[in-house]
């Protein structure tokens, strides 16, 4: 079956062009990290890569490298700044995988034993909550 071309206009395309607010917490060359505006759990990041790609199906596999290095570190900083017992890490392709938005993303949440994650029922975060959250990783990536 053919993919569908890469959408320009997707919601993470227009954080990365500034276009739409985010609360970065890494930005690089080739990946930005930033808030989930709707949270499974305190300290749910996204981790993204500049160059347009639908998901992985379609990715250059350049991408992958500079991408993993950076959910590592980001992963790292999500369980050190918020004191998690562990780290989940997602990724969907296609809207059969649970897929929704159309740009290649990691989900890097932070777990604690005996949490269970929130459903992501489009619930959006507050403002104040988020650039809390975002400091905490950004002092972890800093350690």
């Amino acid at each position: 079956m053919a993919q569908t071309a890469y959408d320009t206009d997707n919601i993470f395309a227009k954080i990365l062009r500034g276009e739409i607010p985010s609360h970065r917490v890494y930005e690089d060359e080739a990946v930005v990290a930033f808030m989930d505006v709707m949270p499974q759990g305190p300290g749910h990041t996204l981790v993204v890569p500049k160059s347009p790609s639908r998901n992985l199906l379609d990715a250059d596999p350049s991408t992958f490298g500079p991408l993993f290095t950076v959910v590592q570190k980001v992963a790292r900083a999500v369980k050190q700044g918020f004191g998690a017992d562990g780290v989940t890490i997602m990724q969907f392709n296609e809207p059969a995988s649970g897929q929704t938005v159309y740009h290649l993303h990691v989900h890097v949440i932070p777990r604690f034993d005996g949490t269970p994650l929130k459903p992501h029922t489009g619930g959006m975060e507050k403002p104040e909550v988020l650039a809390q959250n975002a400091e905490k990783i950004r002092a972890a990536l800093q350690s």
